[in-house]
């Protein structure tokens, strides 16, 4: 399997997937104004389609996750990839504001799940050697939306109404996902062999799903990442509107999303390649650890050059240690369960990231003033810092000893 050239078919699918489905999706921000000015649909009513979203990616995450151990992952991807399409394409249709909430929310985002978590277990069972950096380059994908398909979105919008504009992604999405979703194959290990060979070889490898989900090691998985997603959802939502508030225009606030999103590229990489050298368990507790003082530091800056600082090193840390769930996932708990278990931690960081907008705007409205999110997301990540210390990876299978002879 090491040797296997086509691992890195797998990776490149894995990431065009990821993002044309993330991209599909976060294109409802890009739509939001056209939106609500077309049809008088309120621009908070609107925007609760992705709140919805958000819950339907988290549900649908372990249920899509768990098919894909029995199915595989391409049959899930080349389903969720049908239903995504057919969603954008109803969306477009609505003529009501909870028609649109629930196709949105419920159909786009639970098809968007269909394509996170049974890639990231397909890529995982395909790597021995450099998994650290095979996933993040697909989560690196994934994270290539904002750059691409956002300004596709924009284009369109522009000489289009957001109805045509949504219809044309849906098509887009339906010609280049349902073909490379038949890319996607099983990795070897699972391919002829008995499933325990796949698995790891330590004791965890005859574990049954409930006792994998019951494990301590399955709870601290989920635990941080939740933390974790909780910790960067805020300061990504709302630190442009932070950034106003400081005084900086609303053209020039924008770009500092730019500026994190870009720095989140490299952070994939780079976390990746740490890891495989250093071990994924280490570098993830060190990355939450930073990006926990990374939040904080927004609360020091005002102007627009310190944000940009700011923005390039939270965008590095929060976006590179997020792989790295995955390939704990892997070393820790048996191939035929991947999606599972990957799954559940997906899950886990969707809940995480729904906190994010509805807490800052609690806290703004309470105290006119963004101080006390960084503060708040600062302790949230010490607490993921502290939870994933407690981690301990299960033991590896020890080979026999020969018998002495006499």
């Amino acid at each position: 399997m090491a040797n296997s050239s086509y691992r890195w078919v797998i990776v490149a699918a894995g990431g065009l997937l990821g993002c044309l489905a993330i991209g599909a999706m976060f294109s409802l921000p890009v739509f939001l104004l056209p939106i609500s000015r077309d049809t008088g649909w309120s621009v908070t009513g609107v925007s609760s389609a992705m709140t919805i979203g958000f819950l339907a990616m988290a549900a649908g995450s372990m249920v899509w996750g768990s098919l894909s151990d029995r199915w595989g992952a391409r049959p899930i991807a080349v389903v969720g990839s049908t239903i995504l399409a057919g969603g954008l394409f109803l969306t477009s249709r609505a003529t009501s504001l909870l028609e649109f909430q629930l196709i949105f929310g419920l159909v786009v985002g639970g098809a968007t799940a269909a394509i996170f978590a049974p890639l990231m277990a397909c890529v995982t069972g395909w790597f021995d050697t450099h998994r650290s950096l095979a996933v993040s380059l697909v989560s690196a994908g994934m994270g290539m939306a904002p750059i691409t398909m956002s300004p596709l979105a924009a284009w369109l919008v522009t000489i289009h109404d957001w109805r045509t504009s949504l219809q044309i992604i849906a098509v887009l999405v339906a010609a280049v996902m349902i073909p490379v979703s038949l890319l996607i194959r099983p990795a070897p290990a699972l391919q002829g062999a008995t499933v325990t060979v796949a698995d790891n070889g330590g004791p965890q490898s005859s574990m049954t799903v409930g006792q994998v989900v019951r494990s301590p090691q399955f709870i601290i998985l989920l635990l941080t990442n939740f933390f974790c997603c909780a910790t960067h959802s805020g300061p990504i939502f709302h630190t442009v509107s932070y950034a106003i508030s400081c005084g900086i225009p609303m053209i020039a606030a924008v770009t500092i999303y730019s500026v994190e999103g870009l720095a989140g590229m490299g952070g994939r990489i780079a976390f990746g390649l740490l890891g495989d050298r250093f071990g994924a368990k280490r570098v993830l507790v060190l990355g939450l650890l930073a990006q926990a003082f990374g939040a904080l530091a927004y609360f020091f800056v005002r102007e627009l050059s310190a944000f940009y600082a700011v923005a390039a090193l939270f965008g590095f840390i929060y976006a590179g240690v997020m792989p790295l769930y995955a390939v704990l996932a892997r070393e820790n708990f048996p191939l035929r369960m991947m999606g599972t278990v990957i799954g559940g931690t997906a899950m886990a960081g969707s809940l995480g990231m729904a906190t994010g907008p509805v807490t800052g705007g609690l806290i703004y409205d309470t105290f006119a003033s963004y101080g006390w999110l960084y503060i708040s997301a600062w302790a949230i990540g010490i607490g993921a810092f502290l939870i994933a210390m407690t981690f301990k990876p299960f033991p590896q299978a020890q080979p026999e000893l020969a018998p002495a002879r006499g």
